[in-house]
């Protein structure tokens, strides 16, 4: 089994606020990775006394020990337990039902000898590489879906579109959200390879137009995700001035990459 981790901020003077992992039980007949991407809050009060990478490395962890440890447990049960073990953490101290308390998409598959299930909820990304060398990409679209009008500021998303119906959902400190993720199962006979994606990974493909999904699976096998966030920084850089690319979005985002060969 090849596995391969890379993640960086997008700013070296901020704490990254994603969160990735990968769990590989002793047996070697399975294991899970789970990969986060913590939402910046516009500046003000979001009503907690916690940062998002506070928030990141509790829901992640949760995340990965049950995942790896309850496999009598479904996905959505342990997206749910694990987004109330983390809003038990600071439910007291702080105000979880602010549109902006502390919170993330999420990436989260399993596999053993028999299945890979996968669960995905907003704009991260898992993409699966069949034997043939076919690759699926795995997707929560919500939130391209949603009108441009509903997201001209962050006062007009958070009271139409943000955990909303109709609008797109994160994990934050509703359990309920667990139902809206996008899951599935598939045979392991028919997954060679997964590799996970946060949003500042998956903008060589959706905003660079580098290549589509299997090409950016193609240069993560190739050159391993180290290189495949070098590449992304590289674009990155060279469209800082023009932004042709980049438009009003943030030059350099936090970035993460899980790539498994099963």
């Amino acid at each position: 089994m090849r596995i391969e981790l890379s993640t960086e901020p997008g700013d070296p003077a901020r704490p990254n606020e994603d969160y990735a992992s990968v769990a590989v039980p002793a047996s070697g007949q399975g294991g899970s990775l789970v990969v986060l991407d913590g939402v910046t809050p516009p500046p003000g009060d979001d009503g907690c006394l916690h940062s998002v990478p506070w928030f990141t490395a509790r829901l992640g962890g949760a995340l990965a020990e049950l995942s790896a440890s309850r496999r009598d447990m479904t996905l959505l049960d342990i997206l749910a337990a694990a987004i109330t073990r983390t809003a038990d953490a600071h439910r007291a101290t702080c105000d979880l039902s602010h549109p902006r308390t502390p919170q993330a998409t999420v990436v989260l598959a399993r596999w053993d000898a028999d299945r890979v299930e996968h669960l995905v909820l907003s704009d991260s990304a898992l993409l699966v590489e069949a034997p043939d060398g076919t690759v699926t990409p795995l997707l929560d679209d919500r939130l391209d879906r949603v009108p441009r009008s509903s997201l001209v500021s962050n006062e007009v998303a958070d009271a139409t579109v943000r955990n909303k119906e109709g609008g797109f959902f994160t994990a934050a400190a509703d359990a309920t959200v667990a139902a809206r993720a996008v899951t599935g199962t598939l045979p392991r006979a028919e997954v060679r390879a997964l590799a996970a994606l946060t949003d500042g990974v998956t903008r060589w493909v959706e905003k660079f137009h580098e290549g589509d999904w299997a090409d950016l699976f193609g240069l993560v096998r190739k050159e391993g995700t180290e290189a495949t966030l070098a590449r992304v920084r590289s674009l990155e850089l060279a469209d800082a001035e023009s932004r042709t690319y980049l438009r009003r979005g943030k030059t350099h985002d936090d970035a993460s990459l899980v790539y498994v060969e099963l």
